[in-house]
């Protein structure tokens, strides 16, 4: 079974990231602050998520990649973030550049406050 992936954050770095993961051939669904970001990937076979929440549910590997700390908080606790919609088994990967401490945070208390 192939791991269904989720990407958010589609700037610079995120939307090459994401475009290479689909280039491989891997199921893909994408979600963005922006929604007009996810339209190439979508185009080229992405799924495009309605919430940070939405594509959780539908993702056994959900990948973050966004600007700065806050954001990455944002994108995990708000109302219709990716801990709404985690499933028990999946993995969530932050490839943003942000603080350790926030990091190790987010890691201890599974990304709940």
């Amino acid at each position: 079974m192939t791991d269904r992936l989720g990407f958010i954050g589609l700037g610079i770095m995120g939307s090459g990231m994401a475009g290479n993961l689909l280039r491989m051939g891997h199921p893909l669904t994408v979600w963005n602050r922006s929604p007009e970001r996810m339209a190439a990937l979508v185009a080229a076979g992405a799924e495009g998520a309605e919430s940070p929440a939405d594509l959780a549910a539908r993702s056994d590997i959900v990948m973050i990649c966004v600007s700065d700390t806050p954001d990455v908080e944002a994108v995990l606790r708000q109302p219709d973030g990716v801990l709404a919609g985690l499933r028990p088994d999946s993995i969530v990967v932050d490839h943003s550049t942000i603080s350790p401490s926030a990091t190790r945070d987010c890691s201890r208390t599974g990304g709940r406050r």
